[in-house]
Formats: C-alpha cells, sequence, structure tokens
C-alpha cells in the first residue's frame, strides 16, 4: 500500500509542478556522470530552475489532464528541467550544456502550455534575455512618446516667439 501511496503522491508533485511551470524541458541525461549532473544542476538552480529525474510512465499520468502531449517524448531515461518563473532560462542553459557535454539531449519541451520540439527549445536558446527584452520594449514605448514631447515643445517655442514678436510690435 505504501509504494501505492508514493506514486500517487509523486503524479500529484508532477502535476504541480507541470501545472506551475511556465516552461518544462525533457532531457535525456545517459552518459553524463554524477559530476556533471551536479554541475548542470547547480547551473539551473542559479537560475531558480529545478531538474527533476522523472519516471516516465508517471510523468504520463500526470500531464493526461493537460492540453498538449508528450507521449512520444518519454522514452529512456527522462530529466526535466522546470522554470516557473523565465521560460527561457532553462532552454538557454541546457542548449549552452549540451554544447560541452553531446551525452544531454533535449528531447522537447513545454512552453508557455504548448509543445515545443528540441529546434523550437534551440531557437528560444538564442533569444536576448529577459530583462533585455523588456528593456527594448520600454524604449519602443518611450521613443515616439520622446518625438511628441520634441514637437510640442517647438510649437510651444515658436508659439512664444510670435507672442513676443506681437509684443515687440506694439511697444514700438
Amino acid at each position: 500500500m505504501a509504494v501505492k501511496e508514493a506514486k500517487v503522491k509523486a503524479v500529484e508533485e508532477l502535476k504541480d509542478k507541470f501545472g506551475r511551470s511556465r516552461s518544462a524541458i525533457l532531457t535525456d541525461y545517459r552518459g553524463l556522470n554524477v559530476g556533471e549532473i551536479t554541475e548542470l544542476r547547480r547551473k539551473l538552480k542559479e537560475q531558480d530552475v529545478e531538474y527533476k529525474v522523472v519516471k516516465n510512465t508517471l510523468t504520463a499520468i500526470a500531464i493526461k489532464d493537460f492540453d498538449y502531449k508528450l507521449d512520444e517524448f518519454l522514452e529512456g531515461p527522462t530529466a526535466v528541467a522546470f522554470s516557473y518563473e523565465d521560460p527561457v532560462a532553462p532552454a538557454k542553459i541546457l542548449v549552452d550544456f549540451s554544447k560541452t557535454h553531446k551525452q544531454l539531449e533535449i528531447k522537447a519541451g513545454v512552453v508557455e502550455g504548448r509543445v515545443a520540439n528540441k529546434d523550437v527549445i534551440s531557437e528560444l536558446a538564442k533569444m536576448p534575455p529577459k530583462e533585455q527584452l523588456l528593456a527594448s520594449a520600454v524604449g519602443a514605448i518611450q521613443s515616439p512618446l520622446y518625438g511628441i514631447v520634441g514637437v510640442l515643445q517647438g510649437n510651444l517655442r515658436n508659439l512664444v516667439y510670435t507672442l513676443q514678436a506681437v509684443q515687440d510690435k506694439k511697444a514700438s
């Protein structure tokens, strides 16, 4: 009975993690030694990403109620990188790590509720950091505002010059 309770608890935990995560990337870690996995976990943890080895059957049960299907990717050893804040962070770290550790294979993932294959995850890893995207968005919003302010200031300046000229003409 204790084994069944443990499995039910594991399924609920996985369901919660998939439900809360902004991205969840499935990897095959076969061939990595303990030191390499520890290094990967440390890099992921620095970016608030949780890396968890999962059982494929329990994961399939946990995600059956979601709108996406990952069954074809749940084969062989599987570990999932869950990110609850930045959906791009795990993709960047995993893609970068897989360049120097060829044994790490990115299978697929779920980003913002949609299934993403390894090509999409590689493209996601090329995106600029969240802070840079926000700065670009703010800059794009500010730029037209500065232009409007400049135009309005120019018109006000012209009005003041015109009024000054009228005043000078009346005074003389």
